[in-house]
């Protein structure tokens, strides 16, 4: 095996590796605290990437979630440039691929680019509208469009307790969904609805994330041969053709007149946090990786998913909210619902050839993190 083919994607590769990272000579108690160091790093910087968003996207002066996120992949496509430059200088500390941009392969990633631009816009607005509180059960439909689309798109079945599991989910969901309505057309309107804290614009755009996140993860797996399996060239083309088609959406919904008349817009804390929201949604591929090869992908879904309900709970705290017995029983069923299905799908995943298995990882690397994050 040549350099060029060692350096492919070297944290998916560790990731999906069989073998014990730390080594079989290291004591128990080291290697424990190595896996809760990356936990908690992961933790940390989703966490930190849904409130930052959040805070970006809830000023009431700039209206433009659309250029909010263009920066924000415009960060991105910088720091792959950087790390491209590093790993010439330091090889041995940082890998990252060689990347020459090519039209042909961004032409073929460019199905993908418009997935991934609905994706993270109706992300970015459904935070907007319901708040990192109700974002967990706005966009707990991701499971259920994947079994859905993956049929329709892939053909591919899906078991009879998977199935199951999604249907906790959907029932949960029309139920909620009908419940606010009806609570909505009564007298006086839904107390939540009237409160501002929850939207019927932001459960429909949680919907659409939803569903444009299960369509990122089919179309991922059908234009990775086009970047050789590599998940930092398919986020550097991926990233500079969401530049160029963020740019019309941002004049044709008028976006350029509010970010331009922001009082804040020459102002560094500005740029800084929105920068600083960049770089948080570029790590997020790296803790993503890290936290996979330290553990594995199951316990990757499950720390996912327990670090949803410890977010849900950090936003409830810090708003100082009081919460009805249906939504925490709505948060936890959503939580239940997605840890069975993650648990099924893991016990036949081990029925499968080991080939299977990586692809299943390698889908799970480059698409579970965008069910948890606002960008």
């Amino acid at each position: 095996m040549n350099r060029s083919q060692l350096k492919r994607s070297g944290i998916l590769r560790m990731a999906l590796t069989s073998s014990d990272p730390d080594g079989p000579g290291d004591p128990f108690l080291l290697r424990a605290l190595r896996i809760a160091a990356v936990v908690a790093l992961y933790w940390f910087v989703s966490i930190t990437m849904v409130f930052l968003n959040n805070y970006l996207l809830d000023d009431k002066e700039l209206d433009a979630p659309l250029f909010v996120t263009f920066y924000q992949c415009l960060v991105t496509v910088g720091l792959c440039w950087v790390m491209q430059l590093l790993s010439g200088v330091c090889p041995g500390l940082v890998d990252f691929p060689s990347v020459r941009f090519d039209i042909k392969t961004s032409r073929e990633v460019l199905p993908l680019s418009v997935v991934f631009i609905g994706m993270i816009t109706f992300n970015n607005l459904c935070l907007k509208y319901v708040g990192v509180a109700f974002y967990t059960v706005g966009r707990s439909l991701s499971t259920v469009f994947n079994v859905l689309l993956s049929y329709v798109v892939l053909k591919q079945t899906t078991s009879l307790r998977a199935i199951l599991c999604c249907g906790i989910i959907l029932v949960l969901n029309v139920s909620m969904l009908l419940r606010w309505i009806l609570a909505w057309c009564g007298p006086g309107g839904h107390p939540l609805l009237v409160a501002g804290s929850l939207s019927l614009s932001g459960v429909f755009f949680g919907v659409l994330a939803s569903a444009f996140v299960s369509l990122n993860a089919i179309y991922t797996k059908k234009v990775m041969p086009a970047v050789d399996g590599n998940i930092w060239k398919l986020s550097y083309y991926n990233n500079i053709n969401a530049c160029v088609l963020f740019l019309p959406l941002i004049i044709v919904f008028g976006e350029l007149g509010n970010v331009a008349g922001f009082s804040r817009l020459a102002g560094p804390g500005f740029w800084g946090m929105m920068t600083l929201g960049g770089v948080f949604g570029f790590a997020i591929g790296y803790v993503t990786g890290l936290q996979i090869k330290y553990t594995s992908p199951l316990t990757h879904n499950v720390s996912g998913t327990a670090k949803a309900c410890a977010q849900t709970v950090i936003a409830v705290v810090y708003n100082s909210s009081s919460k009805s017995m249906l939504w925490w029983t709505s948060n936890m069923m959503v939580l239940c619902g997605s840890s069975a299905y993650t648990w099924v799908k893991s016990q036949e995943m081990k029925k499968t050839p080991h080939r299977d298995l990586q692809d299943s990882a390698r889908e799970k690397l480059l698409s579970v993190e965008k069910d948890n994050i606002g960008v």
